[in-house]
C-alpha cells in the first residue's frame, strides 16, 4: 500500500513536468522585423504591455512563452498593417484591461481607482478617532487620578 502511495505521489510531483512546452516559439517571439521603423513601433507597444505570467514585466522584457506568443503578435499585425492603437485593442478584447499598464476607468476597473483614496480615508479616520480618543481617555486619568490618590486600599 505505501508503495502505491509512493508512486502517485511521485506522479504528482512530476506532473509539472508534463505541463512544460514542447512547442517552437513564435516566428516573431525572438525575432526582430527587418524594418528598424516599425520594430521601433513594435518594440514601444510592447513595453506598453504587461505580461500575463510575470505580471510585473512587460511582454518585451519578459522570457514566458505566452509573453513570446504576444510579442510575436504585435510584430505580425505590424507587418499585416495595422496601427498600434488597433493591436491593443485587440489585445485588450483578448485578455482583458489588465494586459495594459494604465486600464481605462470603468465598471470593471472603478476599485483600481478607488481603493487608494478608500484606504486613505480609513486611514486617516482612523489615525484622528485614535488621536482624540487617547487625549479624552488620558485628561479623564489625570482627572480620576488626584481623587483616588489618598492612599485608601478599600479595606
Amino acid at each position: 500500500m505505501r508503495w502505491l502511495i509512493a508512486l502517485f505521489m511521485a506522479l504528482g510531483l512530476a506532473a509539472p513536468l508534463a505541463a512544460q512546452s514542447s512547442l517552437p516559439p513564435a516566428p516573431y517571439a525572438y525575432r526582430q522585423l527587418d524594418d528598424p521603423a516599425k520594430e521601433a513601433q513594435a518594440r514601444d507597444l510592447m513595453h506598453e504591455l504587461r505580461c500575463l505570467v510575470c505580471q510585473g514585466q512587460s511582454i518585451a522584457d519578459s522570457d514566458a512563452p505566452l509573453a513570446g506568443d504576444m510579442r510575436s503578435q504585435v510584430r505580425e499585425k505590424l507587418l499585416a498593417g495595422e496601427t498600434p492603437a488597433q493591436i491593443k485593442q485587440f489585445l485588450v478584447d483578448r485578455y482583458g484591461n489588465w494586459v495594459t499598464y494604465e486600464p481605462p476607468l470603468g465598471a470593471d476597473t472603478i476599485m483600481l481607482y478607488l481603493a487608494p483614496l478608500l484606504a486613505l480615508l480609513v486611514g486617516g479616520w482612523l489615525a484622528f478617532s485614535r488621536m482624540r480618543g487617547g487625549s479624552a481617555e488620558s485628561a479623564g486619568r489625570a482627572d480620576t487620578g488626584g481623587v483616588h490618590s489618598g492612599g485608601e486600599t478599600g479595606r
